[in-house]
């Protein structure tokens, strides 16, 4: 997919130096993740192709050929009762957000996941503080399905968790 100079297409192991670099920013000065120490490349790698094992969609957008976000569908829980959920993952670099990469990506995600025949997507949002995850589900369709409230201690304060799902066979 494409919009306006953002690309979006499926990760390569090529990748994953900009991946975990994105990843490692959110960790450390965001709350984006309750991670607290950011994974490696080799950890990052493993994530990935875990993701890709389980034929779900793990995409980056660039932009003048250079990766300025991520973002992948893993299962919602490994049961078997939850085998038609996903829950989606956005990461943007940080002089890239605002800017519609988010959009693009998670546009193009929800897409993915309906041609995998999934049924609904949930977004888990860390920090209920977090305007811009948070408007950029409701701008594609999610609902706010519930407030895990202090869930998480990072950077010093308790955070929120935010739950918003999308049923993927509406539009």
């Amino acid at each position: 997919m494409s919009s306006g100079d953002i690309i979006v297409r499926p990760s390569m192991s090529d990748d994953m130096d900009a991946i975990t670099d994105i990843y490692s920013v959110c960790v450390r000065t965001g709350f984006g993740t309750f991670e607290i120490e950011p994974p490696d490349v080799m950890e990052m790698t493993a994530r990935r192709n875990n993701v890709l094992q389980q034929q779900l969609p793990y995409l980056v957008a660039t932009r003048n050929e250079k990766v300025v976000g991520y973002a992948y569908a893993a299962l919602y829980r490994t049961r078997p009762a939850y085998e038609n959920t996903v829950e989606n993952s956005v990461y943007v670099r940080e002089d890239a957000q605002g800017s519609g990469v988010g959009k693009v990506l998670l546009t193009d995600l929800i897409e993915h996941c309906r041609r995998a025949e999934k049924k609904q997507i949930v977004a888990v949002i860390g920090d209920s503080e977090n305007r811009g995850s948070i408007g950029l589900h409701r701008s594609l369709g999610f609902r706010l399905v519930g407030i895990l409230e202090a869930v998480g201690y990072k950077h010093g304060r308790w955070v929120d968790t935010v739950i918003m799902q999308k049923n993927l066979a509406d539009d």
